[in-house]
């Protein structure tokens, strides 16, 4: 099997990255170092290498963080969507210089830090959420949600680290956006009436390094977690906050007749107004989102799990 180690631009300025690529040298498996050249571009590269080397067995890995991880899984369901048939292209993940790990909460006891364990590793399929054509692999937010954390790249952006990040964009979004009239449509079952203050699609369970917004998620369970919190008064969110963080939320006398949970397999959201649908570290802006969950469509190289 061949492994191709996909990077981002940054990968230079990483002191680990030598130290990957200087272990690379000395392993006996044949390897490939691609550095992406901007946004999107490592899609781009796994569709167009698995087009031009359709009989080739290979291992993509996304060194870093979940933008280059999400990029990767979707250059790899996307072409398998595409070909509409199994191939040997398969996907593995080295944890690098990332800001949070949300993805890779949902696979504890597994270490994403080193090459060795990634090779001693074995393919497990996993879920992932397709979002009209783009693909999440943990966490799909709404209203809030999204403004919470289209603030929290700002900060990071600037300089911040990911916790204070996302905090500030809490306390950011609390102010700016409590109020939505979105309507969100689960298995044919309109859930919204009225305003509403947020809603999470989760295949994975936590958000913002900290927030566990799904805490019955499962990877492969073929389901979307759908959360939604209705309109309710500031007081109200503000003592929901701590819940929704430690995932007591669902179910919670709080919650009551406020937070609104689903599972699904397909789930419609529309607006009459443009709004934000915040996936994995992307943005996407429209009236009109179609999701469902893609069952077992991801390849997954997991290391061993550490006893």
């Amino acid at each position: 099997m061949k492994y191709i180690y996909i990077t981002n631009g940054r990968a230079d300025k990483v002191p680990q990255y030598q130290e990957l690529y200087d272990l690379l040298k000395k392993l006996p498996q044949p390897y490939e170092v691609y550095t992406t050249l901007g946004e999107g571009d490592g899609t781009r590269f796994v569709r167009l290498y698995c087009d031009l080397h359709p009989e080739e067995e290979v291992c993509f890995v996304a060194c870093g963080g979940n933008g280059i991880i999400i990029e990767v899984a979707s250059g790899l369901v996307g072409y398998s969507e595409y070909k509409k048939q199994n191939s040997k292209f398969t996907m593995a993940i080295l944890y690098i210089g990332g800001t949070t790990k949300d993805i890779l909460i949902n696979f504890p006891g597994r270490n994403f830090l080193s090459v060795k364990e990634m090779l001693a590793g074995s393919v497990t399929p996993v879920d992932i959420i397709k979002i009209n054509d783009s693909y999440s692999l943990n966490v799909c937010n709404i209203g809030f949600n999204s403004k919470v954390a289209s603030r929290a790249n700002e900060l990071v952006a600037k300089g911040k680290s990911a916790h204070e990040a996302y905090t500030r964009g809490v306390a950011n979004a609390i102010l700016t956006s409590r109020f939505n009239r979105i309507k969100v449509t689960v298995d044919g079952e309109r859930i919204t009436r009225g305003y509403m203050v947020l809603c999470t699609l989760a295949n994975g369970r936590r958000v913002g390094g900290e927030f566990n917004c799904a805490p019955n998620a499962k990877v492969d369970d073929g389901l979307i977690e759908v959360c939604l919190f209705r309109g309710m008064s500031l007081l109200r969110l503000l003592m929901l906050i701590p819940l929704y963080r430690k995932g007591e939320h669902i179910g919670s006398r709080l919650g009551k007749n406020k937070v609104i949970y689903r599972q699904a397999r397909e789930v419609e959201v529309s607006s009459k107004d443009l709004i934000d649908v915040y996936l994995d570290g992307e943005l996407l802006t429209g009236t009109h989102f179609n999701i469902k969950v893609l069952p077992g469509a991801l390849p997954l190289r997991l290391p061993p799990v550490n006893v």
